[in-house]
């Protein structure tokens, strides 16, 4: 899908634990300017929802089912879906531009984690402009779909 990453981690295990570097300006262009943290229980999904500006990097932390549909009309792959498995003990991040719906799934057996670090602020400078969404989640002629 135009513009759309999904990269597996590599993970750095020792005796403590492990380490996964998720952000490298050295290694994309891509910048990031605020990150929020949040936990998704078993069975529950998020989404789907797209942005008219905003770049989301995600950062994915247990078992998740990730759901992408270009909505772009002018992308050369517009209409394209992916549905990605991935997580466990594998963490993936996925960089998903504007106009891409997104959603995504736990489905994994005990509640995980997912790290955004987006390329705009929610709501602007001291949160006092608009929403950069457009929810799909109860809109039940949406033609995005999760199982």
């Amino acid at each position: 899908m135009e513009g759309l990453v999904i990269r597996e981690l590599a993970v750095y295990t020792d005796g403590r634990g492990w380490l996964a570097e998720i952000f490298r300006n050295d290694e994309t262009d891509y910048r990031a300017v605020m990150s929020y943290v949040s936990m998704t229980k078993p069975g529950v999904a998020r989404g789907p929802h797209e942005h008219v500006e905003q770049t989301d990097l995600f950062c994915f932390f247990g078992r998740f089912r990730l759901y992408l549909w270009d909505n772009r009309k002018g992308s050369a792959t517009f209409g394209k879906n992916i549905v990605h498995d991935g997580g466990g003990e594998a963490p993936f991040i996925a960089v998903v531009p504007p106009g891409v719906v997104h959603a995504y799934k736990n489905t994994g057996d005990s509640a995980a984690l997912v790290l955004n670090l987006p390329d705009r602020l929610y709501r602007g400078e001291g949160r006092s402009g608009p929403v950069d969404e457009i929810r799909y989640e109860d809109d039940p002629g949406s033609p995005f779909r999760i199982d």
